[in-house]
């Protein structure tokens, strides 16, 4: 419709002010040959773009005026943090709104404070801060760490601390108590330097089962200083490493991943393999990761 005049922001728009742009003989052409579709009442939105975050959270905003503000896993998305499923657009609206949660849209209602409240892409969106603290409270613990380690991740190195901090102190200030105290805990252990969500997901797994928090992404140098590998999860005092071998990413290279294991066990590391099955059913898990430790010396759990 823009080729036309409609101005929809990323192809969404409301019913009402697309007809009275392009006229309503128009919209109920392209409603019935499929260039449009209703996706809430009141919103169109081009079929091509029905499942882009930004034209279904641009829609959100159009129906629910300028007081909403994109929250949740969708303003994580657009911050460019995309470890929690998108599919339903997340918009919060002040206290008192006359709306509701419907298929593919959550609403939520709290406080709107002016300096939580940015634009991107032309919507208006919590901050990154905002974002993580109420996830942090809100979300799956797994998907609460990935995330914030892709909050960490974007940052430089320098800047990882203060925004570790500003997000704690949103938790203690934070007026709704509820998941405060899980929040505080996931916060500390994210570290940034995880390179996918399973890897988040895999230490936090690691510490539920009662072992110390291991290193993430943790480099290993030759004697003469030359960086020999990146490890997933490492204990480097007691050389014990975690590699996570997510097929997608593992498939092509078993040789080299079983080369790679065979040298760093010859430098002394136990090395333990970990799949996607490990993350579903953790027994496995526990048992070999007991076993490391025991070898080691490390009989009892730390935590």
């Amino acid at each position: 419709m823009d080729s036309d005049g409609g101005g929809g922001l990323h192809g969404a728009y409301l019913q009402a002010d697309l007809i009275e742009r392009v006229g309503r003989y128009r919209v109920r052409a392209a409603l019935g040959n499929g260039a449009l579709q209703r996706l809430w009442q009141r919103v169109l939105v081009e079929s091509k773009r029905e499942l882009d975050v930004r034209t279904r959270s641009a829609a959100a905003l159009l129906l629910h005026g300028p007081s909403s503000v994109i929250a949740g896993p969708s303003a994580a998305w657009l911050h460019g943090c995309t470890a929690i499923d998108a599919t339903s657009t997340h918009v919060l609206v002040p206290y008192g709104h006359p709306s509701r949660s419907r298929a593919g849209l959550v609403v939520h209602n709290g406080p709107l404070p002016g300096d939580d409240v940015i634009e991107l892409d032309g919507l208006r969106t919590l901050t990154v801060e905002r974002v993580g603290c109420d996830l942090l409270c809100t979300a799956r613990p797994r998907d609460a760490i990935a995330v914030l380690d892709q909050m960490l991740a974007a940052l430089p190195e320098e800047e990882r601390e203060r925004f570790r901090a500003q997000v704690d102190q949103r938790l203690a200030r934070r007026r709704d108590p509820r998941g405060t105290r899980r929040g505080a805990r996931l916060l500390g252990l994210a570290t940034g330097r995880a390179e996918s969500p399973p890897e988040s997901w895999l230490l936090l797994e690691v510490v539920d089962l009662g072992y110390p928090p291991p290193s993430a992404n943790w480099p290993l140098y030759s004697p003469d200083g030359a960086l020999l590998y990146r490890l997933d999860l490492a204990w480097p005092d007691l050389r014990i490493a975690l590699e996570y071998n997510g097929y997608a990413v593992h498939a092509d290279r078993v040789l080299a991943d079983k080369r790679r294991a065979e040298d760093l066990r010859r430098r002394g590391w136990i090395v333990l393999a970990v799949t996607s099955a490990d993350l579903v059913d953790n027994q496995r898990l526990d048992r070999v990761l007991h076993g490391a430790f025991v070898q080691r010396g490390h009989g009892q759990r730390v935590c």
